[in-house]
């Protein structure tokens, strides 16, 4: 029998899932703590296609995780609408912003098109402020209604078991992508545009189309978080969440997705949940970050499969 492409990294993942269920069990703040987890790791899988495969570095999805968000929190306060909508829309409209935030940057690269994706980041968050009548100010949207689907009503529990599932299917199908053919045009794309272009693959699409999925991702995450905290505020998602996102792939492992998703655990652990390091776990992720670059380029993930081999060639 034919095995799929991936299908080991969805297993691996799932038996992890598992694991951190059995952790947290009926704990509130557990249960709060891996949501949280779940949307680090989406806006960092958000990130993957377009800055670890393409190349493009993007600042502006702290913006593309507050379109889920606030996605969720006006179908929710302003509508009588069904709130799964909410995770189609949000992440539709984050990718067309991504599209034509795409094309204004198109000759951008770099420090440049970081710079103006940051610049834009900031005044989606102004916009927000300015827009009372429609987002709630400063003091954003709150009091949201509970997702209902045909009359059932999860709990806060369930809704933690589904954010896992949703991670780890997500960083399956990345994962898949990556293997594609596309995906392999994409990673040929970062490295040498010219050749990909003398091939007759417009190098300026598939960028507009890996933005546009890091988007729709990253919006599925701020919808989560939205939902999860039941109330979003333009100060939610911010530049400090997007900075750690960039950096979680390098923590877990860049040459596969499901790096991302343990360099998302990793962070929240230590900025969130180390009580001995919780003052300094930015400062201690951040020398992290140095030493993995220093020591193990490829990440924990690329470090433990270096390791698998070297003890496996020891014992033949």
């Amino acid at each position: 029998m034919k095995r799929v492409p991936g299908s080991f990294g969805l297993l691996l993942g799932l038996v992890g899932a598992a694991l951190i269920l059995v952790w947290v069990g009926a704990d509130g703040y557990k249960q709060t703590l891996i949501t949280t987890t779940a949307t680090y790791a989406l806006i960092a899988l958000g990130m993957y296609v377009p800055y670890l495969m393409a190349g493009s570095l993007s600042m502006a999805y702290g913006a593309y995780a507050g379109i889920g968000g606030y996605a969720v929190g006006l179908l929710s306060s302003r509508t009588g609408l069904p709130l799964i909508l909410a995770w189609i829309a949000g992440p539709v409209v984050a990718a067309a912003v991504a599209v034509l935030l795409g094309l204004a940057t198109r000759r951008l690269s770099g420090f440049f098109l970081a710079a103006v994706t940051l610049l834009f980041g900031m005044a989606f968050t102004a916009l927000l402020v300015d827009a009372e009548s429609l987002s709630g100010g400063s003091g954003g949207l709150g009091s949201l209604r509970r997702l209902n689907i045909l009359g059932w009503e999860p709990s806060h529990y369930q809704i933690v078991v589904g954010s896992l599932l949703v991670v780890c299917v997500i960083a399956f199908l990345l994962d898949r992508l990556r293997m594609s053919p596309w995906g392999v045009i994409v990673r040929t794309m970062r490295d040498a545009p010219r050749a990909v272009e003398a091939a007759g693959v417009r190098v300026s699409v598939m960028n507009l189309v890996s933005l546009a999925i890091g988007a729709a991702i990253a919006a599925v995450g701020g919808g989560l978080f939205t939902y999860s905290a039941g109330s979003v505020t333009p100060d939610t998602f911010t530049l400090n969440l997007v900075f750690l996102a960039i950096f979680m792939p390098l923590i877990g492992g860049s040459a596969t997705p499901w790096g991302a998703v343990l360099g998302a655990v990793i962070a929240v652990e230590l900025t969130l949940n180390f009580p001995a390091v919780q003052t300094s776990g930015t400062l201690i992720l951040a020398l992290g970050v140095l030493v993995i670059l220093l020591l193990a380029p490829q990440g924990v993930i690329g470090y433990a499969g270096r390791l698998a081999r070297l003890v496996g060639g020891r014992r033949g």
